[in-house]
């Protein structure tokens, strides 16, 4: 396959790359080069600056709900992390650390897992203040919990997750914040690696950064009647060839396979994407696949917020089909059956074991 060409052998088309209607900038903000620079790329796409007169986000609130959820995802807020962002928190099972370059998506996915998470209207936070971001993750390597602890993957390192609350390559047109992540992560002399998932494709700007391998760039995908949820987001086909490309690119790459959902036909779309999967990577030498796989769930209060951000939405959040279980956080959520699940993790074990035999399932939940 020619690394220019999509999976059906058409030349891929250009990414499509989300434009913010308006740019809400703090002070603190602006006393950032970082911070500037973001500015300076929101400028020459045509979006409205503004300068906030003090380090308070205002003006998303609309008449009604919708108008409120319009005016945030349309909006971008350039800001500074606040202290509580460089105390680092452990996100298993992903990684040992939560490191935050953003927070909220341009993305209008009906199943949003920042639903009911992030307080208030979902406007993307770009933080200005990344050089002190960076500068604080000396002090937690070799202290994680997930990769630095595990048999299976200590060879990892100390593992940061940088897609926690955010898409970052959904950004990175505006901030360059991933570019700088990954080259840093590149330079560093030091058991560590760099995670984030996307479901964009404008990976061009990345490969030919020196990241040493050090960064892996996972892809969230799904099978095709599940994937017609995630509104904004580039298709499967082209997050499928961005992964070919990364790959070539010498960067680890993965299959974040979410939110799974017993569809109808399911194992024969989730069969179909695994095997355009296979033949994104067929070529590609020294190929370090691995795959992620997360059933759906919704929590009350997630269900609360999706249902008024997308009235219309068929996404299935029955209550009385699922199992309520209880998080160590002591809030409840709701997942599938004990029965359905088990039925869905042998399918995809085997499956993945069949199509690509050489991925390294991380983990199942």
């Amino acid at each position: 396959m020619n690394a220019g060409l999509a999976l059906d052998g058409k030349r891929e088309a250009a990414p499509k790359l989300w434009r913010p209607r308006r740019v809400l900038v703090t002070p603190a903000a602006l006393e950032w080069e970082h911070g500037r620079a973001i500015l300076e790329r929101a400028s020459t796409l045509g979006s409205e600056i503004i300068e906030l007169k003090s380090n308070r986000l205002t003006g998303l609130s609309g008449d009604n709900e919708r108008q409120s959820y319009v005016n945030a995802k349309t909006t971008l807020a350039v800001v500074v992390a606040p202290p509580s962002k460089l105390r680092l928190q452990p996100i298993p099972p992903s990684a040992d650390w939560r490191v935050d370059l953003a927070e909220g998506c341009p993305a209008h996915c009906q199943y949003c897992y920042l639903a009911g998470s992030l307080s208030g209207p979902p406007v993307t936070r770009v933080y200005a203040n990344l050089p002190e971001i960076l500068g604080n993750l000396e002090d937690y390597v070799g202290r994680g919990a997930v990769t630095s602890r595990s048999a299976d993957r200590m060879h990892e390192g100390t593992t940061f997750e940088a897609s926690c609350y955010t898409d970052p390559l959904g950004i990175e047109h505006l901030t360059g914040s991933l570019a700088a992540t990954i080259a840093h992560f590149g330079s560093w002399q030091a058991p560590v690696k760099l995670r984030f998932t996307t479901k964009y494709d404008a990976v061009q700007p990345l490969l030919g950064i020196p990241h040493h391998r050090r960064t892996r760039i996972r892809f969230s995908v799904n099978a095709k009647p599940a994937a017609r949820f995630e509104g904004g987001t580039a298709p499967v086909s082209a997050r499928l060839n961005a992964m070919r490309l990364a790959a070539l690119a010498g960067y680890r790459v993965g299959l974040t396979i979410a939110p799974i959902m017993p569809v109808e036909n399911w194992r024969e779309a989730y069969a179909t994407l695994l095997e355009d999967a296979a033949a994104a990577t067929r070529d590609v030498p020294d190929l370090d696949l691995s795959v992620e796989l997360i059933t759906h769930r919704f929590t009350p209060g997630s269900k609360t917020v999706l249902n008024g951000w997308y009235p219309g939405s068929d996404l299935d959040m029955d209550e009385q089909t699922r199992t309520l279980r209880t998080t160590k956080f002591n809030s409840v959520k709701y997942v599938y059956t004990s029965d359905v699940m088990k039925e869905m993790r042998g399918f995809f074990e085997n499956a993945i074991g069949s199509t690509l035999p050489s991925a390294r399932i991380l983990y199942w939940t």
